[in-house]
């Protein structure tokens, strides 16, 4: 993905909590899976709801700073090859932080993350800068942008082919979105054998989720002068 524009490992790490619907705790001897039960506050700590009588939530209330570890895996929400776009581990303690609808809180003190994407590689990150940093305005509503681009206006994906350097699709198969943040749309390209990943860049990065509609507008745009363009109009 040569040239296409990145957010920091500390703000993919971000957004990947901020868009994730569940996660994986690990404690000393017990796993579980939380669905819908955790966020991250404005100082950037994680926190996490335990079912009240839970064995984690028990071992939270029976030992202070219980060692921790979560793990998220980004799974693409387009059907592609490969559908895992990245992995996130969090370590730290976790500490009781009071109740919520019978729950009890707990707030993960991190000490080190851990990013493997593909893209960014693999990178370490303390917990100074995750605090830091910020998740992509589109992290809680990427998932269905892309799927509602794939599923409702599949003349739009090969409107905006039209974007990319034609001899990048010399023997394209399939072309499928698989990444919408703040910079663009990233689309891959299907090979026999491989694949590319080609980035359309968004006139300016998003500030916000709103601005997603009329930035796509404005690719679509640049993509119908293209066409006419190509057929010499």
């Amino acid at each position: 993905m040569s040239g296409i524009k990145l957010p920091t490992a500390a703000e993919r790490l971000r957004t990947l909590l901020a868009a994730a619907s569940s996660l994986t705790l690990h404690v000393p001897g017990h796993r579980c899976d939380l669905i819908g039960r955790h966020h991250v506050d404005e100082t950037g700590r994680v926190i996490v709801e335990l079912p009240a009588g839970s064995h984690v939530a028990l071992l939270v209330e029976a030992e202070r700073d219980l060692s921790a570890v979560i793990e998220i895996t980004d799974v693409a929400p387009t059907s592609i090859r490969g559908r895992v776009r990245s992995r996130a581990t969090y370590q730290g303690w976790l500490q009781p932080a009071g109740e919520r609808d019978g729950d009890l809180r707990a707030v993960l003190e991190l000490a080190e993350a851990t990013l493997v994407d593909p893209v960014l590689g693999e990178a370490q990150i303390e917990a100074d800068e995750f605090a830091a940093a910020r998740p992509d305005p589109l992290a809680k509503d990427e998932a269905d942008l892309l799927c509602h681009l794939t599923g409702a206006h599949p003349e739009a994906i090969e409107h905006l082919s039209r974007l990319i350097p034609p001899h990048h699709l010399h023997g394209v198969r399939r072309i499928v979105p698989i990444r919408m943040d703040r910079f663009g749309v990233v689309l891959r390209l299907e090979f026999a054998a491989r694949h590319r990943d080609v980035q359309l860049p968004f006139s300016a990065p998003l500030r916000t989720a709103e601005e997603a509609a009329p930035r796509m507008h404005e690719l679509l745009a640049r993509a119908r002068c293209c066409q006419r363009n190509h057929s010499g109009h």
